[in-house]
């Protein structure tokens, strides 16, 4: 019988990669831009892979498998997107660009794809090229957050800064778009849209918040708005002395419902978190109403809601953390295909595509490695 070794947590992912770097390369914008030399540190000895692992590993080789010749991956639409998303669930188990595995051969090229100047408008928005609009805009920013200074080499990781200098500006200004009190400091799917949705508004607020991480100029006023939104899309009941209840309440698609979602409140949760407010009343609510309400897959945007579960639900910690850990596991391990996909278990994902739903799948199950910075508290 295999005895499985206890498990040894990793260093926070920059903290590890920047153990590797060679030091300082390029100095853009304000921002420190490394340069990767050696990315071949082998942690086999530390555990033997369970059956989380092999799945991760199985679902990576999938995503790997499905990369066109241009470096996209992507099966039907929103290409830059979902290429974005497959990175970032690459990136969340420890892969790395490099120019001696095929993991890492597949995630530079990805790089590349994203970074192609035509999918990103003067304006320095990533969503009408690929159709994604804002939503689409939020994942690749946050995305090129998360791997900047990560880059296969000096030049390609001053493209990303340079990427994301726009990106970020364009995500403010689209914030100041005037709009009704309620709606005001969230985003929706066009940079001009005069209404907002929770849904769209954490992808850009991760950006925001990775891009801040990064050290990237990002006013605190900004942050300090959306958080105003997230709260508006609470759920929770406002009590007579002015304050917000912590009994259980969710989070609702947009202001004014009185209904909360398992995805959305799962989002909401993750961005408040995302946002430092651990002790937010409301984020005490939505942590009980998740605890009362758990993931099934019969849920709308099952695989978008989960991935937030997971990552939201281990911050809380304690019995939260144990029971979405164990949740998540058990509903993902039993569905996932024989070549290493998951495909959506309702038409409004399953219509999205494989890539999407495997992608999600991963980030949701790689909690236990520690690797995005977004996610560590």
């Amino acid at each position: 019988m295999t005895v499985r070794q206890r498990h040894v947590t990793l260093p926070m992912r920059r903290d590890f990669i920047g153990s590797m770097l060679a030091g300082v390369i390029a100095i853009a914008g304000g921002s420190r831009v490394l340069a990767q030399t050696d990315n071949d540190a082998d942690w086999s000895g530390l555990y033997v892979p369970d059956e989380v692992d092999n799945a991760v590993s199985e679902a990576v080789d999938y995503l790997v498998n499905r990369q066109g010749q241009d470096g996209s991956i992507a099966d039907r639409q929103n290409e830059v997107a979902m290429t974005s998303l497959a990175i970032m669930a690459m990136a969340s188990v420890g892969v790395q660009p490099d120019r001696q595995t095929d993991r890492g051969k597949a995630m530079t090229r990805a790089l590349e794809f994203v970074l192609k100047p035509d999918n990103q408008d003067p304006n320095g928005y990533f969503g009408r090229r690929d159709r994604s609009q804002m939503y689409g805009h939020g994942i690749i920013t946050l995305m090129l957050t998360e791997m900047l200074g990560m880059g296969i080499d000096v030049d390609q990781n001053v493209r990303m800064h340079k990427a994301l200098e726009q990106a970020i500006g364009l995500i403010l200004q689209a914030q100041k778009v005037k709009k009704r009190s309620s709606m005001q400091g969230g985003w929706r799917y066009a940079p001009d849209s005069t209404d907002s949705d929770l849904s769209v508004s954490i992808w850009q607020l991760m950006a925001l918040r990775s891009a801040n991480n990064d050290g990237m100029h990002v006013p605190g006023e900004a942050i300090d708005q959306a958080v105003s939104y997230l709260v508006q899309s609470s759920t929770a009941q406002r009590l007579p002395n002015g304050r917000i209840s912590d009994a259980a309440a969710g989070f609702s698609y947009m202001p004014g419902s009185r209904s909360g979602t398992f995805a959305m409140t799962a989002a909401g949760l993750l961005a408040m978190q995302v946002c430092g407010r651990y002790e937010s009343p409301v984020v005490t609510a939505a942590a009980k109403w998740l605890l009362e309400h758990p993931p099934r897959t019969n849920e709308r945007f099952f695989f978008y809601g989960i991935y937030y579960y997971a990552q939201a639900m281990y911050q809380v910690g304690d019995t939260y953390a144990d029971t979405a850990r164990r949740l998540t596991s058990a509903i993902l391990l039993k569905d996932q295909r024989g070549d290493g996909s998951w495909h959506g278990y309702r038409s409004e994902e399953r219509n999205i595509g494989p890539i999407y739903t495997t992608a999600l799948a991963v980030l949701s199950l790689s909690v236990r490695y520690h690797y995005l910075p977004i996610y560590q508290r």
